[in-house]
């Protein structure tokens, strides 16, 4: 990992909180995922599989402008490609030494974790960006409800937004990419099957574990609902896996 002078010459851990630090992780993980053929073909299967999901239906006698098909491909999509974006990020600097490097150099642990997953969802939104073709076309030939296209789109961003933090905490766990990624995998299942628990346990603890699922929490976002409380969710899911992330993070300082 090269760190390129990108960082500040000078840097105090009890100082004023800056985003400097985090900043220049973030640009370096951005263009190690701009120039790496791995992400370009994470991008393409996923364009690749919406795609198919959007156009399945329009052989239909009578075909309905909605991008429903497009946000559940979506959510299922990346229970596979969110783990495969981020399984490098920590992994990597571990399986390489390069993290010892980087926890004594004059950087804090959330600004590590904060700037790569910076880099993570930006590399994300990349890809929800090359997707709005999909909604241009339903413009463009028919008259949808411009509603719960937006409202989809919200709920797929911070969607992402959690499902990219659960991949980070597993690739802060390990210094295997692949089992970085499969434990990720099995959390995001865990989570997008969740809702099911209410009616296979019941009770308290049923409602629980379902209140933690994932597919609950998007289904209105595309039907056009936008709830505050799905929104608190997604955010509490993101920040809490963050903040996991950094602590793992922080005890190998101590090993």
């Amino acid at each position: 990992y090269e760190f390129g002078g990108n960082f500040p010459q000078t840097h105090d851990p009890g100082g004023p909180v800056t985003m400097r630090t985090a900043q220049a992780v973030a640009w370096k993980e951005i263009q190690l995922y701009f120039n790496s053929p791995t992400a370009y073909i994470v991008g393409l299967i996923f364009l690749a599989l919406t795609g198919f999901f959007f156009v399945q239906d329009l052989g239909d006698p009578f075909p309905e402008a909605t991008l429903v098909p497009f946000f559940e491909a979506a959510t299922i999509i990346f229970i596979l490609l969110a783990p495969a974006l981020t399984m490098r990020l920590i992994a990597e600097e571990q399986k390489l030494g390069t993290i010892e490097l980087l926890l004594t150099s004059p950087v804090r642990d959330w600004e590590v974790i904060i700037g790569k997953y910076v880099a993570s969802l930006v590399f994300f939104l990349a890809l929800v960006a090359m997707s709005f073709f999909y909604a241009i076309l339903l413009f463009i030939f028919a008259s949808p409800d411009p509603g719960p296209i937006y409202a989809g789109y919200l709920g797929l961003i911070l969607y992402g937004a959690a499902a990219l933090s659960i991949g980070l905490l597993t690739s802060t766990m390990t210094s295997n990419q692949i089992v970085a990624a499969v434990v990720a995998m099995g959390i995001l299942l865990a989570l997008f099957f969740a809702d099911r628990a209410f009616g296979a346990v019941g009770g308290l603890v049923g409602e629980i574990i379902g209140g933690m699922g994932l597919v609950s929490h998007f289904d209105d976002f595309k039907r056009g609902v936008i709830e505050t409380k799905h929104i608190v969710y997604f955010l509490s899911m993101t920040v809490f896996f963050l903040f996991l992330s950094v602590r793992i993070l922080d005890s190998r300082r101590w090993r």
